[in-house]
């Protein structure tokens, strides 16, 4: 579609212009109207943030987003760039994206002074109205408002000319959205520069006598432990933000389950089929509600929805690893595979004060608790009587990392009455859907005190409760019970 080259075509064409908060209004107002999300990519929020940004933004108000890290604000900041519309009209050569009708900079109002309905006019895609800056301590007000540059003063023009400015983010911004990332780590006096912004709407640079009007919507995101008790953003400041809106963690597994199945990258191996159980995906968004309800974990740091996806990509390649070294061809992630999140999981989580080492204890315990509540919730006990009774006439099962898939499908005959719980895990009947499913079983029984456990390093035996270590059972494979330590009772 051919669009309006020059300021006379575009009047002739009934453009109208309009301020970037009634475009985004307009244009939130079609989405709530027609039923659509008003950002895309965010799960977990639509009863509870996204009205009240749908509100905020029918109100025409600057935003400020509060929450803890990985909780997907800059997501919902960087999405409303969809709110506005697809191609703007804008002085050609423009450094502010001025408004064709009522320019502001120096040299747009020249070039329409000069050359009138033949002033060329270029079109801006909306994503280059979108502007944004991580408040950092050593932020000037230079970056964000702008400084006089020494350039174009060499060139020969004057100091009090206003062609000599080098505008900072917010001009550069005009029009548009601007966003600003950790808004309290902002030094108070940089933060004074941005108050002409959020209420008079413009900007002044240096000693020069100029005014630019801009036309902005102003987002930012904080930390709630930075905004509400350090006080490190200015009572002003914060006054002149329209709507502050809480973020929040996923409020259960299944939505926590959902982010990780829209995050989580997959694992780029032609040569390996990857299939991750319902139940292991539980277990892993488990791993994170429990850890959000740890009186040992630091809940003012808070705990991302980062670890559950980091934690299931790293179950998938623990898995991986195991079925290239196995040569098998399909990835199955199994309970034993749990160990290997340690590594994901250690450097995003704050501990409390805690000795030496205590924390892979709380780690421990925390995963084991997840396994155990994902257990209770899609075994039926009854179904398992039957597979109890065998370990107390002495099964014995070995189980780890280096115990191949075919062993625990050779075990299906003697794990009497385990078939009706794979069909309830939907796992088939495939060696690696069989072994994943075994240790899931095994492992919930012994967390239910139905068994005994013992462990060493990746390596475990589960016997009955009245079992010894010598008992005449069947191994699933990967070494004797010789080497069991002591029991995990």
């Amino acid at each position: 579609m051919t669009r309006p080259g020059t300021l006379g075509e575009l009047r002739a064409g009934g453009w109208v212009s309009r301020p970037v908060k009634e475009e985004v209004r307009a244009n939130a107002v079609t989405r709530i109207a027609e039923g659509k999300p008003l950002v895309d990519g965010v799960i977990g929020f639509e009863d509870t943030v996204l009205p009240q940004l749908e509100n905020a933004l029918l109100a025409g108000h600057d935003v400020m987003f509060l929450g803890e890290r990985g909780q997907a604000k800059t997501r919902i900041i960087r999405s409303l760039t969809s709110l506005l519309d697809e191609w703007t009209p804008t002085i050609a050569g423009s450094e502010i994206n001025d408004d064709p009708y009522e320019p502001i900079s120096q040299h747009a109002r020249l070039l329409v002074a000069e050359r009138g309905d033949d002033t060329p006019i270029e079109w801006i895609h909306r994503d280059r109205r979108y502007g944004e800056k991580l408040a950092t301590p050593d932020t000037s007000v230079a970056d964000l408002i702008g400084e006089v540059d020494p350039i174009k003063v060499a060139e020969g023009r004057y100091l009090a000319d206003e062609l000599t400015i080098h505008y900072g983010l917010v001009p550069r911004t005009n029009r548009g959205i601007f966003s600003i990332n950790e808004l309290p780590d902002l030094a108070e006096r940089i933060q004074v520069g941005l108050l002409n912004v959020l209420e008079e709407r413009d900007v002044q640079i240096r000693g020069y006598k100029i005014r630019l009007p801009l036309d902005l919507m102003l987002v930012a995101s904080a930390n709630p432990e930075d905004y509400t008790n350090r006080g490190r953003i200015i009572t002003p400041l914060k006054d002149r933000f329209g709507a502050q809106i809480r973020t929040h963690y996923p409020l259960d597994v299944a939505v926590e389950m959902e982010v990780v199945e829209q995050e989580a990258r997959p694992l780029a191996a032609e040569e390996l089929a990857v299939q991750v159980p319902e139940f292991m995906s539980e277990i892993v968004a488990e791993v994170s509600q429990q850890a959000r309800r740890s009186p040992h974990v630091n809940q003012r740091s808070g705990v991302s929805v980062r670890l559950s996806i980091a934690n299931h990509e790293t179950l998938v390649a623990n898995a991986a690893r195991r079925a290239l070294r196995s040569g098998d061809r399909e990835v199955v992630p199994r309970v034993s595979d749990l160990d290997a999140l340690v590594a994901s999981t250690a450097g995003k989580v704050e501990f409390e004060t805690l000795d030496d080492g205590r924390e892979e204890q709380v780690l421990d315990r925390i995963v084991k608790a997840s396994v155990l509540e994902v257990f209770r919730a899609r075994c039926r006990p009854e179904k398992l009587g039957e597979l109890v009774a065998a370990f107390d006439e002495g099964l014995v099962v070995h189980t780890g990392d280096d115990v191949p898939a075919s062993d625990y499908a050779g075990l299906l005959p003697k794990l009497k009455g385990l078939r009706g719980t794979l069909a309830d895990l939907g796992v088939g009947e495939t060696p690696a859907g069989v072994a994943s499913a075994v240790e899931f079983v095994l492992e919930g029984l012994h967390l239910s005190k139905r068994l005994n456990k013992d462990a060493v390093g990746g390596k475990a035996a589960y016997r009955g409760r009245g079992g010894t270590a010598g008992g005449g059972g069947s191994s699933g494979g990967g070494g004797s019970s010789g080497g069991a330590g002591r029991s995990g009772r």
